[in-house]
């Protein structure tokens, strides 16, 4: 058992093994396999332990890292479980999707020289563990309370919302228009990241504990959202982002040119044994295709990696950026590149060419001039630059919007912004309508999972300060 800590400065950093990039091509498995109990001990043990941990500090739902790490260390496993989910509804779907060069390792105090601590590995161990062992339950409420809440969308942060409202007591039904639970987390995210064993274990944790979800459920066409506030105390909104962004140019409408999320969905449905048409024709499949993905995001990512996966001939992604400035996750990069997936770094596309369906990408060099006013530098247009790139399918990864949801649930009196997100108050979660709070990407815009559960967790919370407001006010008047 290892228990010194410090021992970053003699212990190098060290991840799961990763399977080779020729094998893990070839299925859609996780690519890392588990830590050994004496690895993650030994991993663990190279954290400083420093006075202000930056890696806490950094991560959206400020978890306890330095301490979970020692008890790890300590072969402790059952607290390291205890402190790892107090702050986190979901840890070993993060320890497996956040981005951790950006957040808590990218910001770990140790010197660059040394390495960070491998963070995201451990809690994924952490976890694992505990379900191995049988210490992962689901929401046992120590009291059962009369009032119920009602959530809109079974995402990540519609399902943290729904563990903590049960905790406490309250009846929880959650609406969701996909077939299973999880949003993105089952459709967006593929397998290779994310299996889906992963979500669903935890979708049936959440179900044995009471809470009641109502699967292929549209509110807005299949219930009303007059009767879903009619039928609930409180109602969250937490319908995620899902309208793609598009691209302006020349031949955006030709066939073979689709949005990412479409064809994401089709993959992962697919996989999990769905029957997809647009699949099986070949429309929204890789196999033997030149692919082009727009963007430099992990959306774009997910599609290059899934491309290669599914068989496609050649996969290229076009970024207007170097990568130095690419948004998403650079590990992500990374492994694409071991895959076998070209980068177009500081290249746009100008047009898509062909007659009914798309057969290239006319494509311009482009170059980093002065920052714009996020302070990322814009890219310009090189003069005289352009030039083609074969392509049977192109995949628009430019990012997502949020659907007209006032529209959609006729309810003019949602105030939204002039992005078309939800407005909330501070930290609550509480829109203009009375009884009615949203989390998630529906307030933030499409973000990190991470912030997903953190923002329905916080949303939770006030949805119960406010139902035991309710039940005072209940029981004052009943007694007279």
């Amino acid at each position: 058992m290892t228990t010194e800590l410090l021992s970053f400065v003699y212990t190098p950093q060290q991840r799961p093994d990763k399977r080779p990039a020729e094998r893990r091509r070839t299925d859609f498995g996780e690519i890392f396999d588990e830590f050994s109990p004496d690895r993650a001990e030994v991993q663990a043990s190279r954290c400083s332990q420093c006075g202000i941990p930056f890696c806490q500090v950094h991560c959206p739902l400020h978890n306890n890292i330095p301490d979970w790490l020692k008890l790890t260390a300590e072969g402790r496993m059952d607290e390291a479980y205890e402190l790892t989910s107090a702050t986190n509804t979901f840890p070993e779907i993060c320890g497996r999707i956040c981005p951790q060069d950006r957040l808590c390792e990218g910001n770990c105090v140790i010197e660059k020289g040394f390495e960070s601590v491998t963070i995201g590995a451990v809690e994924r161990h952490i976890t694992e563990t505990a379900f191995e062992n049988g210490w992962v339950t689901g929401p046992q409420p120590l009291v059962e309370r009369d009032h119920s809440a009602g959530i809109v969308g079974g995402g990540p942060a519609g399902l943290a919302a729904a563990d903590v409202l049960r905790r406490y007591g309250y009846k929880v039904e959650v609406y969701d228009r996909h077939d299973r639970i999880g949003g993105l987390l089952i459709y967006g995210i593929p397998g290779f990241k994310l299996e889906k064993s992963v979500v669903e274990r935890r979708t049936t944790l959440l179900a044995q504990s009471g809470v009641v979800f109502h699967t292929s459920t549209d509110v807005g066409r299949d219930i009303s959202f007059a009767d879903l506030q009619a039928k609930h105390d409180a109602v969250l909104l937490a319908t995620g982002v899902y309208q793609g962004r598009d691209i302006k140019a020349p031949g955006v409408g030709l066939q073979g040119v689709v949005a990412a999320l479409d064809y994401l969905i089709a993959s992962n449905r697919t996989g999990l044994g769905g029957d997809v048409p647009a699949f099986t024709s070949g429309e929204l499949n890789a196999a033997g295709k030149n692919v082009v993905v727009i963007g430099g995001g992990d959306t774009a990512m997910d599609c290059v990696r899934t491309a290669v996966r599914q068989g496609a001939k050649a996969v290229t992604c076009l970024y207007r950026r170097d990568r130095n400035n690419m948004p998403g996750s650079q590990r992500e990069v990374s492994y694409a590149m071991e895959e076998g997936v070209h980068f177009e770094f500081l290249s746009a596309p100008e047009a898509f060419l062909g007659d009914d369906r798309v057969e290239g990408v006319r494509a311009v060099r482009m170059r980093l001039g002065e920052p714009d006013e996020e302070g990322r530098l814009r890219p310009q247009v090189v003069p005289d630059s352009t030039y083609r790139i074969e392509a049977d399918l192109v995949l628009k990864a430019l990012g997502f919007d949020p659907e007209p949801i006032a529209e959609t649930f006729e309810t003019p009196d949602l105030d939204v912004t002039r992005w078309g997100t939800v407005k909330t108050a501070f930290l609550t979660g509480e829109t203009s309508l009375d009884g009615v709070w949203a989390a998630g990407d529906i307030v933030r815009g499409a973000s990190l999972v991470v912030w997903a559960i953190r923002d329905g967790r916080d949303a939770a919370e006030s949805i119960h300060l406010h139902l035991e407001a309710l039940a005072d006010a209940e029981q004052l008047q009943a007694t007279g």
